[in-house]
């Protein structure tokens, strides 16, 4: 799979989005909002993660019947019964995707997983096999990529796409990057994965610097064609990078007409859309959003 000359948009408002303070949602506001994401054309949306506990497993249900025309994703850490509940969860998604994740970084696997670098692959290999069983949309992330080695990211990338995961995720876990050094990292490993051409690559960025749309366009300017994000940068610590701020950058600056969110009407939606958005997770808008053209 080659890089997409569209840069598809990935939006986890409903999912990283809530774990801003105050920003829970009920069943029925994410289904409201999953539909309002739906109608900006927002490609994937990541409505939450089912084995976090009963009621987001509903909830992620809900999303998935409800939304028809966006692909409705379920976050799992590596493990079986995260996968099997994500699968679960969207077994009634017009289009769906499960989304895997391992740590990478030498401090997450040291002192978090217990687990030596050999272990992490084979444990990443087999959670993508396993959520091929349900869905051949599979993203892989590797959590705290921004601190690890590019070597290691490298073999565990390999290895993954070999195994069936269509997208590569690289987040920027605890906003440590920065431009230049994040894009350099997108352009490097793009270089240096034997079998890169097969997936698409992918970037989620954190504000704890305020760099998080920096880190983002910088990784599109060198290939990636996923961007993840979320209305209004909603997100943990300091958030996520804002989809607004995205797609407007994008349109104006990167890739002319690669985003679905490619007409003025379209535009004037995300405006619409992200005041509804704010209104319902309970965060307040900045006025100098950039929200039109």
């Amino acid at each position: 799979m080659s890089q997409p000359d569209q840069l598809i948009i990935f939006d986890t408002t409903l999912r990283d989005g809530e774990q801003s303070p105050g920003a829970s949602m009920t069943k029925d506001e994410k289904v409201r909002i999953g539909k309002a994401l739906e109608k900006l054309q927002v490609d994937v949306i990541e409505a939450g993660f089912p084995i976090a506990s009963h009621g987001d497993f509903e909830a992620v249900s809900a999303v998935a019947k409800a939304v028809k025309d966006s692909t409705v994703c379920g976050l799992a850490r590596a493990l079986d019964k995260d996968i099997d509940r994500a699968g679960e969860a969207l077994k009634e998604a017009t289009s769906g995707r499960i989304h895997t994740f391992i740590a990478t970084s030498p401090i997450h696997m040291q002192h978090k997983l217990r687990m030596n670098p050999d272990q992490v692959v084979e444990q990443a290999v087999h959670a993508v096999k396993r959520a091929r069983n349900y869905t051949d949309n599979v993203e892989f992330s590797a959590e705290d990529a921004g601190r690890s080695e590019i070597d290691f990211l490298c073999r565990i990338f390999e290895a993954v796409i070999n195994a069936g995961a269509t997208t590569l995720n690289v987040p920027d876990t605890v906003g440590y990057a920065m431009p230049h050094q994040f894009g350099d990292l997108i352009h490097r490993m793009r270089e240096r994965v034997p079998n890169a051409d097969k997936a698409i690559f992918s970037v989620h960025c954190h504000n704890d610097l305020g760099l998080e749309v920096a880190n983002s366009l910088s990784a599109v300017s060198n290939g990636a064609r996923q961007v993840e994000c979320t209305i209004n940068g909603l997100g943990e610590r300091a958030g996520n990078a804002s989809l607004e701020e995205i797609v407007m950058a994008v349109r104006t600056l990167l890739l002319p007409d690669k985003v679905r969110h490619h007409t003025d009407r379209r535009l004037l939606q995300i405006g619409i859309q992200h005041y509804r958005i704010s209104s319902a997770t309970q965060q307040g808008h900045r006025r100098s959003k950039c929200l039109c053209p």
